[in-house]
């Protein structure tokens, strides 16, 4: 009984660490205890990722169900790795996040019982000072449906170049690359003008694909804290209640 209980109470802290409730943000170190003394532990030993969904200790992430919403998932390091302003994503030798986070996307399809286009999913992280966890995380969900209508006319814009976009009354800028590795890793294509940690602090990153498919490349969808009108935080481009698959 004691076991059972301490299994709730730790799957408890899970879902809420997730979903950025008032239990995470009373301990912003709960995403890394779970996976840290939890998943990873539980894959190490029986080959099952515990209170996760996955654990890729080879690829050093795990994907955890967010309590928020039925489709949403976090990206999470298996490495300790504060979040966007730690110089270890910048590394050469760093694990390609967002390319395991969108590969990991075909939870919110499972969960959402429908496959989505590619450009009605999103992956998200948030700015240093519009988080609750010091454990990087990666946002996996579906968009919502303005926001894949306001970036559909990117879609064949020249590529590697910033263009303006406003989303939700608020400055962003838009790149369209090829693939989310290497140079075209999202984190260094920020970094690039915006180097530095206490820059890239203050920096929110939205990616999603081109189109329907990831054909036509992917969007790198950007905006900070230190810019007039911008944002720290591009979760609201997503839609934790996933409309647009109950739209069809």
């Amino acid at each position: 009984m004691l076991q059972f209980l301490r299994k709730t109470l730790v799957f408890s802290l899970a879902v809420f660490a997730g979903g950025c409730a008032t239990l995470a943000a009373s301990n912003p170190d709960a995403l890394w205890k779970i996976v840290h003394e939890q998943c990873v532990p539980a894959e190490q030993a029986n080959g099952k990722p515990g209170v996760c969904t996955d654990v890729n200790l080879t690829k050093r992430y795990a994907i955890l169900k967010d309590i928020v919403g039925d489709t949403q998932f976090l990206l999470i390091p298996t490495d300790r790795v504060t979040g966007i302003e730690s110089p270890l994503i910048l590394a050469p030798d760093a694990p390609d996040y967002w390319v395991d986070a969108w590969d990991s996307r075909h939870y919110v399809d499972e969960r959402a019982k429908v496959q989505l286009p590619d450009n009605q999913i999103g992956l998200e992280i948030n700015s240093q000072f519009r988080r609750s966890q010091n454990q990087l995380h990666i946002h996996i969900d579906c968009m919502r449906e303005d926001v894949v209508a306001a970036l559909a006319p990117y879609r064949d814009q020249v590529l590697d170049r910033w263009r303006p976009v406003t989303l939700d009354k608020q400055h962003y800028r838009v790149m369209r690359v090829t693939n989310l590795m290497a140079q075209n890793n999202p984190f260094r294509v920020v970094a690039r003008d915006r180097p530095g940690s206490d820059q890239m602090a203050e920096q929110t990153i939205f990616v999603t694909s081109a189109g329907p498919t990831t054909r036509d490349g992917w969007l790198i969808v950007n905006s900070a804290l230190n810019i007039e009108d911008g944002s720290g935080t591009a979760e609201p481009l997503l839609d934790h209640a996933c409309k647009i698959a109950k739209h069809g």
